[in-house]
């Protein structure tokens, strides 16, 4: 007997004929026979079978026919002779007839009537080690291309030209399809790199339209790659090439990193090129914005800038203290503050605080364009310069009509000596009157910078200059709101340090910290993943902890970070948060407190969610 299976994987089969063991089957067959794939992915389970067809051989088939015209025959020609008037021979020839028709009813009731076509049998029931060598053979070849799509290990040319039919003969797979993919572009920068691999084939089999951005598009590049990515040649460290990639994309994922330990490459490719990356895609957004005749979702509303003399008028500078007393009187030593615009054009408010629980603060009301509510900004972000005081950022929200109503929240900020960047979400902010209601951004009327003496720490200076902590200087460029969202639009993987050549390290972590400040100041919805060492194993094998702190000290498989940032595309607990990841293990004694393990059984576990949403917002 000979055997035909079609191995039939997500949409291309292979058929291969071979011929089982005696006694597999006693009978014809028809049939189908679904081969379960073993692992923890389901993924790749459910998308191989096996269909099986057995028929008995064609010389045994004819046999049986042969036979039965035989026996036919003779019954036609007996009964012939009786119609002719043989009276002679009438009883014999009636008696032969009725036992040749009684034999061949016997013969059909024993031979077993043929199965249904739709009968289907499981392993249970049949050997897979019966069903030959080759079969066995194009098993395993199914098996190795649906497994090699979550390993490290570079892909052939074959294989990418395998998926890449599959994909445009078929389409999106619904097993793996995500509401929205499929009107969703997503640029991966790092795209060679051994996450980016995995990622990009990850994005392609949910749906994800996908481009590349690469420096130069040679062979061995374009190899790495399915034929379905559009490859976009360019360099993050040069503004002027980011253009085209950025032209119709709606996501980004940066998973590059500088390949040497220049700081020259690192500046140029962990920090400009990530600055580079979200400012073209900004002015990219408001383009947009523009042609649709309004502003851009992801741009920042300006509050103050301040530019010129007339950009200082409606601030008030106010002084106060804590103690309200007489006795408070004699601690008075004096305080003194001032806001003015120098010759060098920059607003300054600066000054000093002798007195004890004394204070000086700067403040005024705010005038936000029509339509714009507060609402729709999740904090604020201001570029300052000065000698690294910290200060209080207060909130007056309330009834504009009836400011005897309202109620104040604080927020407390550090500067560093020279200009930086302050980002401060509205969900810092804490009532004064522990009793008030949970800040309503919509309310907020009246904005406050204030100085006081206690609390403040030397900055890091040279050995031995004095350092007067009761006098500050401030010096403001501008205010703005950054806008609010549900998504985030820049996924940004960094790393924890670990892994890394001490010598290196901290070039390195402090290239990468620069980037990532660039991203949260951008007003872009980012997330920030820092692994730990990466390893060159399959994903979803192993539970991971997501914490914050520098606290991990293990490593994690490309492919599960991979699968990281896949899941935070659409994930609102993602916007806006920064984490460190790894597999789990056993913490030393004192050192066991992270946020959250979790498993990645198959595609179906939403374990981003729940792990990221006892962490900390705009980290």
């Amino acid at each position: 007997m000979t055997a035909t299976a079609t191995v039939t994987t997500a949409g291309f089969s292979n058929t291969q004929k071979w011929k089982p063991s005696a006694g597999f089957f006693s009978s014809e067959f028809h049939g189908t026979l679904s081969i379960p794939i073993p692992g923890s992915d389901r993924r790749r389970r459910d998308c191989c079978s096996a269909r099986l067809v057995v028929t008995k051989a064609a010389a045994s088939a004819d046999t049986d026919k042969d036979n039965k015209q035989k026996k036919n025959r003779k019954y036609r020609r007996n009964k012939k002779k009786d119609e002719d008037g043989n009276d002679g021979d009438d009883g014999i020839s009636t008696a032969t007839a009725t036992a040749t028709a009684t034999a061949d009813q016997q013969q059909q009731q024993q031979q077993p009537p043929p199965p249904s076509p739709s009968t289907m049998i499981s392993l249970d029931d049949v050997n897979p080690v019966g069903l030959g060598r080759r079969s066995r053979q194009i098993f395993d070849e199914v098996w190795r291309k649906f497994s090699g799509l979550g390993q490290i290990s570079r892909t052939s040319r074959a294989e990418d030209e395998t998926l890449d039919a599959l994909l445009i003969r078929e389409g999106p797979m619904c097993e793996f399809a995500i509401p929205g993919a499929q009107n969703t572009t997503v640029l991966v920068v790092g795209a060679t790199s051994s996450i980016g691999r995995i990622l990009v084939r990850k994005l392609m089999l949910r749906g994800y339209t996908v481009k590349a951005l690469v420096r130069k598009a040679d062979e061995e590049v374009v190899d790495m790659l399915p034929r379905s990515v559009e490859i976009v040649i360019g360099d993050v460290g040069d503004p002027s090439t980011l253009s085209a990639a950025i032209e119709g994309c709606n996501k980004i994922i940066y998973c590059a990193t500088a390949r040497s330990s220049i700081t020259g490459d690192l500046i140029r490719v962990d920090h400009q090129g990530v600055y580079n990356l979200t400012k073209a895609f900004q002015d990219y957004n408001n383009k947009l914005a523009q042609l649709r005749a309004g502003k851009s979702s992801k741009s920042k509303l300006l509050l103050a800038k301040f530019k010129s003399e007339d950009s200082l008028s409606g601030w008030e500078v106010r002084q106060g203290t804590y103690f309200q007393d007489v006795v408070a009187s004699k601690y008075d030593g004096g305080m003194d503050a001032k806001f003015e615009f120098t010759e060098s054009g920059d607003a300054v408010f600066s000054g000093y605080v002798f007195t004890r629980g004394g204070y000086v603060e700067l403040s005024k009301k705010l005038s936000l364009p029509l339509g714009c509510t507060l609402d729709r900004y999740e904090g604020l972000i201001l570029s300052v310069g000065g000698n690294g005081r910290s200060y209080v950022l207060i909130l007056e929200a309330g009834p504009s009509v009836d400011t005897s109503q309202s109620k104040l929240y604080f927020s407390r900020i550090s500067t560093k000596v020279g200009f930086c960047r302050v980002r401060v979400p509205f969900s810092s902010f804490r009532p004064v009157n522990p009793d008030d209601p949970p800040l309503d951004p919509f309310l907020v009327h009246t904005l406050t910078i204030r100085f006081e003496p206690r609390r403040q720490k030397p900055v890091e200076g040279p050995a031995g200059m004095k350092q007067d902590l009761r006098s500050f200087k401030l010096i403001m460029e501008y205010i703005k709101a950054l806008p609010t969202g549900q998504e985030t639009d820049f996924i940004l993987v960094s790393c924890t340090g670990l892994g890394i050549e001490p010598s290196r390290r901290e070039q390195v972590l402090k290239a990468k910290k620069a980037g990532e400040d660039s991203l949260r100041r951008s007003g872009l919805g980012y997330t920030i993943v820092r692994p730990g060492p990466l390893k060159e194993e399959p994903g979803g094998q192993r539970a991971l902890i997501f914490d914050q702190g520098n606290r991990i000290s293990q490593g994690i498989s490309c492919a599960d970070v991979a699968d990281i940032c896949v899941k935070a595309l659409h994930d609102s607990t993602a916007r806006n948060k920064s984490f460190d990841v790894c597999h789990e293990y056993v913490a030393e004694q004192g050192k066991e407190l992270y946020e959250l393990v979790a498993h990645l059984p198959d595609k179906a576990n939403n374990y981003l969610t729940p792990a990221l949403s006892v962490l900390e917002k705009n980290t």
